[in-house]
């Protein structure tokens, strides 16, 4: 019984649904009907049977369990698709409702209300010119502006709106003024920023303040290279509208506040540094300077430490010329965080280089560059503000607000704008502009390109240039190849230099010397003198960096020189460089000489090299090597040349040490009879020097004597 109830209940329901669908068709109605009956008939005829069917075996149980779970799985699933039916056809239902509401309503709009009809009383309905209906666009309601209007969409909806106070007309200049400010302050760089203040004025900068504002700030913490020109222009707008740089100047200082509670570092380098060009062009007082200085000096850690010396190497000039009390003080702060040594050895290093700033008078850190020095100081206003104070930065002013009196406003502008700019009509400027664009285009892309240099900053063409070189040299089968790849490499001026480098770093690089460099460093010196001279330079950094280089090294850097220099490819005076003295070389600066000089002595011959040395138009340069200063340092020279097997270049300096008495002799005694004078104290001074001489001279060669009867 409960099952028939069952299935009456279902199909007085399936019965009422098709009823009341208002969608179907009496055919669709009938088919599905009959679809539903036959559904029941088999399900009632599989129920009888499986109510009827007795089998006892275990293969029968589990027959009839396999085919009783066939059927509930197909009954479920008939059930879901029931369900599924009735919901699309609840779907369509509510469709078809919706949108006979919408006719009806359209309906309505067009004819109105009746009053007998409805019941209610009737409204009236606004209709709007097609016109502006056509055009219309919902206003956006975000902060940032909403959904993006092409700029000349926005251009035709502005004259198509033929009420110009109202809300949809603010609301679209209001975007326009959004935009045409960030596009000026994005563009502005220090060799266009004479051309964008007058477009920039030509705005409606009072009402768009916040909106100027709020641009810098981006701006500057997006490119913190182009503070000084941001600080520049917000300079010139507060000559002309004070508020507006008041109410910048209250912004970054609370953006300073914030990213100090939240160790924000890169946020609060972008506010120092703002802060510091301000100062430098005179909207901030420098009080607030000094306070910012201190507040980071107050409790120390290496990052603050940081901050405060990039602000104080930015600012220090005008701090200097403003307040040199208060620079006083904090650089002995800085001297005093140094001596505590509490802080990181690279900060520490930052310390003494803004000394050596200081100590330089902010040389390389001007205060403001020529070409952004813009206002007259009698015209700037200086705005002072404190860390202490409570600061309320105005945010509503980046929102769009509608106006009452928006007209009225922009009149008021229009006659300031014309006050500030002159008093050119702007149909004139448009007829001048419509003229000449296509030629102020054209040598402006030129200027442009001309100007625009692009500076490698991360060294990426000097990195593939020195790759080029190296792939070229240890690609080449003989030096004769390499040299004419290496010539055929466009080099700019200045780096020829580089070309020198590269190929002394692969001589050194090698397990053992190979002439290959040797033979290609000359034909370089050959071709040009700029290499030549490169190559002398490069002997001098080598020389005054040679103890930092392994033994191999050292030892294949001093046979490339030694060959450059016994093929004349480089000149000798190079070796005047060179001081052979105790006190004046290292370990790693006398085997460099010792190579240099043994492979010169094996190219040359002792006898070539001789004659080499004893040039009288180079003894100039030969000085160094072979010193006749004193007695010590000629020794010295001897006996390592005597070490190292090239003793007989050294004959002529034997001689000299030998001749030393006589010559010692020879200049003492002009000084004795010139300093006999008839005054006491000018003999008193001279005879003990002159017996001391005589007794050195007489000593000698009583010494000499002794030793060769000691020999005996």
């Amino acid at each position: 019984m409960s099952k028939d109830s069952d299935e009456d209940r279902t199909q007085s329901r399936r019965r009422k649904r098709d009823d009341d669908s208002p969608i179907e068709d009496e055919r669709t109605r009938n088919s599905r009907r009959e679809k539903s009956r036959r559904n029941d008939v088999d399900r009632s005829e599989r129920r009888r049977k499986r109510d009827s069917g007795s089998d006892d075996d275990g293969k029968g149980d589990r027959r009839r369990r396999g085919s009783r779970g066939d059927e509930e799985r197909s009954e479920r699933k008939l059930r879901e698709k029931e369900r599924e039916r009735d919901r699309d056809d609840e779907r369509r239902r509510r469709r078809k409702n919706e949108e006979k509401d919408q006719d009806d309503g359209k309906r309505r709009g067009r004819k109105g209300f009746d009053e007998e009809d409805a019941g209610t009383e009737a409204k009236p309905f606004l209709e709007e010119p097609n016109n502006v209906a056509a055009e219309r666009v919902v206003a956006p309601t975000g902060k940032t502006g909403g959904v993006y209007i092409p700029p000349f969409k926005l251009a035709r909806m502005m004259r198509d709106v033929e009420d110009k106070g109202s809300l949809e007309y603010q609301r679209l200049t209001w975007d326009a003024l959004r935009k045409s400010i960030n596009g000026l302050v994005n563009k502005v760089n220090a060799s266009n920023i004479k051309n964008i203040i007058p477009e920039l004025l030509g705005e409606n900068l009072i009402r768009g303040r916040g909106l100027f504002c709020r641009s810098c700030m981006k701006s500057q913490m997006a490119s913190p290279g182009f503070t000084d020109v941001f600080a520049a222009l917000v300079a010139v707008v507060n000559t002309k509208f004070p508020e507006i740089g008041e109410l910048l100047l209250r912004r970054i200082i609370l953006q300073f506040k914030r990213a100090w509670k939240r160790n924000d570092k890169p946020q609060l380098l972008a506010a120092v540094k703002f802060i510091a060009h301000l100062v430098n062009q005179q909207v901030a007082y420098e009080l607030i300077a000094l306070e910012l200085v201190t507040l980071m000096l107050e409790k120390l850690s290496d990052d603050s430490v940081e901050v405060a010396v990039g602000f104080i190497t930015e600012c220090g000039s005008m701090l200097q010329d403003l307040s040199p009390k208060g620079v006083h003080g904090i650089f002995e702060r800085f001297r005093g965080i140094l001596h505590e040594g509490q802080i990181d050895i690279r900060v520490q290093y930052m310390i003494e280089g803004l000394f050596a700033i200081r100590k330089a008078k902010f040389q390389g850190h001007p205060a403001i560059r020529p070409e952004l020095d813009l206002v007259e100081e009698e015209d700037q206003f200086t705005h002072e503000v404190s860390l202490d104070d409570e600061i309320d930065p105005e945010t509503s002013l980046d929102i769009f607000k509608p106006d009452p009196n928006f007209l009225e406003n922009e009149r008021h502008y229009e006659d300031l704008k014309k006050s500030i700019l002159g008093e050119e009509s702007e149909d004139d400027d448009r007829s001048d502009a419509e003229s000449d664009e296509d030629d102020e285009e054209e040598e402006e892309e030129e200027e442009e390109e001309e100007r625009m240099r692009i500076r490698d900053e991360t060294e990426t063409n000097l990195v593939n240039l020195r790759r080029t070189i190296y792939l070229t040299i240890m690609s080449s089968v003989d030096f004769e190849e390499a040299g004419h790849k290496l010539l055929k490499i466009k080099l700019e001026p200045g780096q020829e230099m580089e070309l020198c480098i590269m190929l002394l770093e692969c001589c050194s690089q090698e397990r053992t010397y190979l002439r290959y460099y040797g033979l290609l460093g000359q034909r370089f010196c050959m071709i040009n003198k700029v290499h030549q001279e490169n190559f002398e330079k490069c002997f001098v950094e080598q020389y005054s960096m040679i103890h930092r280089l392994e033994t191999n090294k050292l030892r294949n850097v001093s046979k490339f020189f030694a060959h450059l220099l016994g093929t004349d490819a480089l000149p000798w005076h190079v070796l005047a460089y060179i001081r052979l003295t105790e006190e004046d070389t290292t370990s790693s600066s006398r085997i460099f000489i010792k190579i240099l000089f043994q492979e010169l002595s094996e190219q040359l011959g002792i006898k070539l090299l001789n004659e080499r040395l004893n040039d009288p138009s180079m003894q100039d340069s030969f000085e160094s090597i072979f010193p006749r200063d004193s007695p010590k340092n000629t020794r010295f020279a001897i006996n390592f040349f005597t070490s190292i097997g090239l003793g007989g270049i050294t004959e002529n300096l034997r001689e000299y040490l030998k001749n030393m008495p006589s010559l010692i002799m020879q200049k003492q005694i002009p000084a004795l009879e010139e300093d006999d004078e008839p005054e006491s104290s000018g003999r008193s001074s001279t005879e003990p020097g002159s017996e001391s001489s005589d007794s050195e001279s007489e000593s000698e060669p009583e010494s000499r004597e002794k030793r060769k009867r000691r020999r005996r």
